[in-house]
């Protein structure tokens, strides 16, 4: 071969070697999942919580180590940013500071660099425009009034009104994790981005009699239309929210059907919400500012027992692909995701 014809195949050979892309090096990051969101998804309710959550220099987010994100069967490694109490702004960039602690979304930053992360799921809504502990409140005073007509007919008015403000705080939020996890390195579709609902705490099939003494102290028919009316409702506007936002769709409104707060009567061994608890161990780990809700922080949300269905239902869903399904009761007596 004449040596000008051996130089140009070198070079040529040279050439398309550096433009061949190589393989990527392995991420040989840990795998995880993280939660981001309200006292719904930090596990509040479920007891077992993390040290410096329990009330200790004002953090009251009740992190629990039974919460439904370390139940789930997905990746090596979960972590937990929500935090009870918190708002769409909370877990947003926004320079807002909760019970001590910062925005959950920057703080996702950090764990998505250090780890490879498989999915990220929010739980948030609540406590913004629906204040729903606040509205629990409301109704409960209203069962002490025994000519009241009930909290219902006034919610029944105002209750479209505050889903549509909040609508847009959780998508802005969403963007917000999106966001985060660009400036961490992920492209979109690197991981799933999960909004979930929320479970009815109450259910009106409690004792028509003892319900109250029994811990759920609500008039039936305001129990009736927040199982009915307002938690389809408010799942109706997050499913919106995450249409709009193009992110995956958990409809936990049913999760806890027949398992609610009271409903199994005297016997709550069965149940899956918490009915009013009072915590006295607030006291020792909060001191005097745990006097008045924090004493009872954990009423009406998932206990432990509910956090392991939830994981498992989360698991479900992730792995089937699906872009949304629902978290129902199967005949085995456990919750499953049904697309």
């Amino acid at each position: 071969m004449p040596l000008h014809r051996w130089k140009i195949g070198l070079v040529s050979a040279l050439v398309g070697a550096l433009l061949m892309p190589t393989q990527a090096a392995a991420d040989t990051r840990p795998t995880a999942v993280v939660s981001l969101g309200d006292s719904a998804m930090s596990g509040e309710g479920a007891g077992d919580y993390e040290p410096g959550t329990r009330g200790e220099n004002g953090n009251w987010c009740h992190r629990s180590t039974r919460s439904m994100i370390h139940r789930t069967q997905l990746a090596q490694r979960t972590f937990n940013l929500a935090c009870s109490g918190a708002d769409s702004a909370n877990v947003s960039l926004a320079d807002t500071t909760h019970y001590t602690e910062g925005s959950q979304a920057k703080r996702l930053i950090d764990i998505a660099t250090a780890n490879r992360v498989t999915m990220v799921i929010v739980q948030v809504g609540a406590n913004d425009e629906p204040a729903f502990a606040d509205t629990m409140v409301d109704c409960i005073r209203e069962w002490f009034n025994p000519l009241s007509a009930g909290c219902a007919p006034k919610l029944r008015q105002q209750w479209p009104q505050r889903l549509a403000a909040m609508a847009p705080r959780v998508e802005a939020a969403l963007a917000d994790v999106r966001t985060a996890m660009r400036q961490a390195g992920y492209a979109d579709s690197a991981y799933a981005l999960v909004l979930t609902s929320y479970a009815s705490p109450l259910t009106e099939k409690m004792d028509p009699i003892l319900h109250g003494p029994q811990g759920c102290p609500f008039k039936l028919p305001d129990a009736r239309y927040g199982r009915t009316e307002a938690v389809p409702q408010f799942n109706a506007a997050l499913r919106g929210v995450a249409s709009r936002a193009g992110v995956r769709f958990l409809d936990l409104s049913r999760a806890t059907e027949g398992h609610e707060a009271c409903s199994g009567g005297g016997n709550p061994s069965g149940e899956w919400q918490r009915r009013i608890t009072v915590d006295p161990w607030a006291l020792v780990t909060g001191g005097l500012d745990a006097i008045g809700l924090h004493l009872a922080q954990e009423s009406f949300h998932p206990n432990a027992a509910a956090h392991a269905q939830l994981g498992r239902c989360v698991t479900q869903f992730v792995l089937s692909g699906a872009n949304s399904a629902r978290c129902v009761i199967g005949s085995d007596g456990n919750l499953n995701a049904v697309t």
